[in-house]
C-alpha cells in the first residue's frame, strides 16, 4: 500500500517450487517489496501493508516468515532470524516476523 511521498518497488522472480493458487500452478511472482524515500522519525511508527495469498500446499500449524531489512538514519536492523534446530523465536535478537497458519474451516 503506497504511502504519500514514498516509493514502492517490487522484485519478481522464480519461487523455490510451484504452488497451487485458485486452481492454477504458480512458479514465479513477487519475491520482494521495497518502500523507500520517505521520512519516518524514530519517535513514530507506521504500517506497511501488502496483500498475499496462501497456497494450498502450505501446512496448517507451520509458520511462514517474512525477513525484513529496516534501514534508518541511525543504522540498519536486519529482522531476518528464522528459528531452526529447536531454537525459539524468542531467542532471536532480531527475529523475522512470522505468520502461523491455521487449519482451513
Amino acid at each position: 500500500m503506497p504511502k504519500p511521498g514514498w516509493k514502492l518497488d517490487t522484485v519478481s522472480g522464480k519461487y523455490p517450487r510451484s504452488y497451487s493458487l485458485g486452481g492454477a500452478k504458480v512458479s514465479e511472482g513477487v519475491t520482494e517489496v521495497r518502500w523507500s524515500g520517505g521520512n519516518l522519525p524514530d519517535a513514530f511508527y507506521d504500517e506497511f501493508v501488502f496483500t498475499s495469498a496462501i497456497a494450498n500446499e502450505l501446512e496448517p500449524g507451520k509458520t511462514i516468515y517474512f525477513p525484513v531489512v529496516q534501514e534508518c538514519e541511525k543504522g540498519v536492523h536486519r529482522w531476518i532470524e528464522i528459528p531452526t534446530g529447536g531454537h525459539s523465536h524468542d531467542e532471536a535478537s532480531e527475529p523475522a516476523p512470522g505468520l502461523r497458519l491455521l487449519p482451513k474451516r
